[in-house]
């Protein structure tokens, strides 16, 4: 059987859509608490996928969150192994960490659904199977692209959205993940960073239950176009 690893930060930022797709091609998922686990203690170089959840803190956190300092161990040991890695938010900003770009402050949230404007790059690639589907975005800071990766998507707020490295590592800012049936948990967990940023629930409430239908197949679309990328060229050294 494969094996896939996820680092998660809040019990309620999972694999969401994901996890039923990696279950349904034969792949068993573990969780990492990246707050109380000894990352450092699992191999995670050796599981198939490895993949970097969001949470509510910066990539440079270091001083204030150390475990970020494992994370990053741990990140630029799966980058060195060329093995499948998957970043999602901070996930993402901690793998262009890792590759040394930049991530700072927007100045501004991005909390809502709306599409992604794919680049040339980004037609080419597993994303084009969203279309124009809306996808969630819940995030107040930004990646640089990094040396040598391809940009593959932006926003009108967010110009780096997405961001491949070779077939075997995604980046991405926005939550592909995020089911919009179950946004009651993001709601109620995120509460008091939506009062700040003067966003009303009820509104991403209802954006959430408009794309009930149409964002969990697009999703799944384009993660399986990823995996099937990644399982159709192994990384060096696999069977």
């Amino acid at each position: 059987m494969k094996t896939a690893i996820a680092i998660r930060h809040l019990d309620f930022e999972d694999l969401g859509t994901l996890e039923a797709l990696l279950a349904s091609r034969g792949y068993a998922v573990r969780y990492l608490d990246a707050t109380i686990d000894d990352l450092r203690s699992v191999d995670t170089t050796a599981t198939d996928l490895l993949v970097v959840l969001g949470g509510p803190i910066g990539a440079f956190d270091d001083a204030i969150y150390p475990f970020i300092g494992d994370e990053l161990a741990v990140i630029l040991q799966r980058l060195d192994s060329q093995r499948p890695l998957l970043g999602i938010c901070l996930g993402a900003q901690l793998i262009a960490r890792a590759l040394g770009a930049g991530v700072a402050s927007m100045g501004v949230k991005e909390i809502g659904f709306a599409p992604l404007t794919l680049t040339p790059d980004g037609e080419a690639s597993p994303l084009a199977a969203l279309g124009r589907v809306p996808v969630l975005h819940w995030h107040g800071d930004r990646f640089e692209i990094p040396a040598g990766a391809t940009r593959l998507a932006g926003t009108p707020t967010c110009a780096n959205q997405a961001f491949s490295v070779g077939r075997h590592v995604l980046a991405l800012q926005c939550h592909l993940e995020a089911d919009p049936r179950r946004i009651e948990r993001w709601l109620l967990g995120h509460a008091c960073e939506l009062a700040q940023a003067g966003i009303d629930p009820r509104a991403l409430r209802a954006q959430a239950q408009a794309r009930q239908a149409d964002l969990p197949q697009a999703a799944a679309a384009a993660f399986a176009a990823w995996l099937d990328g990644i399982e159709a060229d192994p990384p060096r050294g696999a069977s």
